[in-house]
């Protein structure tokens, strides 16, 4: 598989597995992973993940844990015997349960024997905007000072990157080097509607900006043909 395909991870924002595992079928060869979020996971918990690894499909489990430090910790331990690829936490929930979690994942993996799956900390919602955060939320820092400032507590944790959306993805290297894994949610190509996404951008520029692996959902799943929408958007890739 092409690198430029590898950094695709298509969300399997769907509501049954049949559905989920025909797209899994038709487009396990040009996208890298697939997302499975609470959606599918609180209606088939881990037997979906275990029908999509069947596959040969690589997982992000997109839960972003955000608890105290031992609930956590415990669940993420569930996510390596899962065999995952990546999951997430909140960064939100502190140093603490993001070391903590670090530490358990790192045991869990000699334990079962299995690959490390990548821990990433989400900085702020796309759909969360400036006077969302500001008004709503009650942050005193600008949403990009917030998310760089995320981005630095989940490194300084041990946390293998962030979850952060394209706007920020700059700032973020800058700040965080370029050894630290960015994953983007938030992308539409040019010719696909925005949503309810906020703070969006296409294919070709997020991976410009600095991007590791990018979060695509609708523009593929609504698309009439799903397969040739994911090999446009990995050709917008490859011209990158």
């Amino acid at each position: 598989m092409d690198d430029y395909i590898k950094k695709i991870v298509l969300a399997l924002d769907v509501e049954d597995k049949e559905t989920a595992l025909t797209l899994v079928q038709e487009l396990k060869d040009c996208v890298g992973m697939f997302k499975i979020g609470k959606q599918l996971f609180t209606r088939y918990g881990p037997e979906i993940v275990n029908a999509v690894l069947d596959t040969g499909g690589d997982i992000f489990l997109d839960l972003k844990f955000h608890d105290i430090p031992n609930t956590v910790a415990k669940a993420s331990r569930e996510a390596v015997r899962l065999g995952v690829k990546i999951f997430n936490v909140h960064t939100t929930g502190g140093s603490e349960m993001m070391e903590r979690t670090v530490l358990e994942v790192n045991q869990a993996a000699l334990e079962y024997k299995v690959q490390k799956p990548l821990v990433l900390g989400v900085t702020i919602l796309t759909s969360i905007s400036e006077s969302v955060l500001k008004d709503e939320i009650g942050c005193v820092k600008n949403l990009q000072e917030q998310v760089v400032s995320l981005a630095l507590l989940a490194k300084k944790s041990g946390l293998d990157g962030v979850v952060a959306s394209p706007k920020e993805v700059s700032l973020i290297r800058e700040n965080c080097g370029d050894d630290f894994i960015i994953l983007t949610p938030g992308i539409r190509p040019l010719w696909a509607s925005a949503n309810d996404q906020k703070r969006i951008m296409t294919p070709k520029d997020a991976i410009k900006k600095g991007s590791n692996y990018i979060v695509i959902g609708r523009p593929i799943l609504n698309a009439d043909s799903p397969r040739e929408a994911a090999l446009k958007i990995a050709e917008e890739i490859k011209q990158s």
